[in-house]
């Protein structure tokens, strides 16, 4: 299994990033919110998970190691396989996944894009006492692994939200509608901490986009 990548960013997308690692380019799966923190040409790490599938190797990769053991165990509830289990992390950080679990939060669940009312039911059957809890803050708002600074998020953060939002599937203009919403967030963030918080106006789009 590869546990984790650790190189210079040679490209990113709406959907993944190429990390080169040892002169080998691999290419890894990502979250929009893990996306949103990779700058092309800087150094990352991002633990990741193989998926081996018969005709594929598809190599997925996270913020941190708590993410990626997350995304494996939520692979473990029937009816829940890779691109879902990304799905509901790109919706939600850890902490949420968690308390929305073991209080049997449907209706977050059911933000998340292919789970109705009986899927979110099976994720709380299924996991509830297997999901555990977490005493620190495993956001993508949290320190970085290893020790390693965190990556800047690329600028300008307006038309890298529309792209992730896009690779999810959502049009330009639903994802133009949702931003507008938040410019009074980032506004405010710009004047509290001097940068925007890509990660968290993410989440934000994609719950109200989930609303809609």
């Amino acid at each position: 299994m590869i546990a984790s990548v650790n190189g210079r960013v040679a490209a990113v997308g709406p959907d993944g990033a190429v990390v080169e690692v040892g002169g080998i380019g691999l290419a890894v799966q990502c979250t929009p919110g893990t996306i949103a923190r990779l700058q092309v040409g800087e150094s990352a790490r991002l633990a990741t998970s193989l998926v081996v599938r018969e005709d594929s190797l598809t190599l997925y990769g996270f913020a941190d190691d708590d993410e990626r053991q997350l995304f494996e165990l939520l692979q473990t509830a029937n009816g829940v396989g890779p691109r879902l289990a990304q799905a509901i992390l790109a919706i939600h950080p850890p902490r949420e996944i968690r308390r929305a679990v073991s209080m049997g939060d449907l209706k977050a669940l059911m933000q998340v894009p292919g789970i109705g009312k009986k899927g979110a039911e099976r994720l709380v059957l299924e996991l509830r006492d297997r999901l555990g809890a977490t005493s620190v803050d495993t956001s993508l708002d949290g320190p970085s692994l290893a020790g390693l600074p965190s990556v800047a998020p690329v600028a300008p953060w307006r038309d890298q939200l529309v792209s992730a939002l896009v690779g999810l599937g959502w049009s330009a203009r639903e994802a133009d509608g949702a931003l507008d919403k938040l410019v009074p967030v980032a506004d405010e963030q710009l004047a509290a901490t001097g940068k925007v918080e890509v990660a968290v106006l993410l989440r934000q789009a994609l719950q109200q986009l989930g609303r809609s």
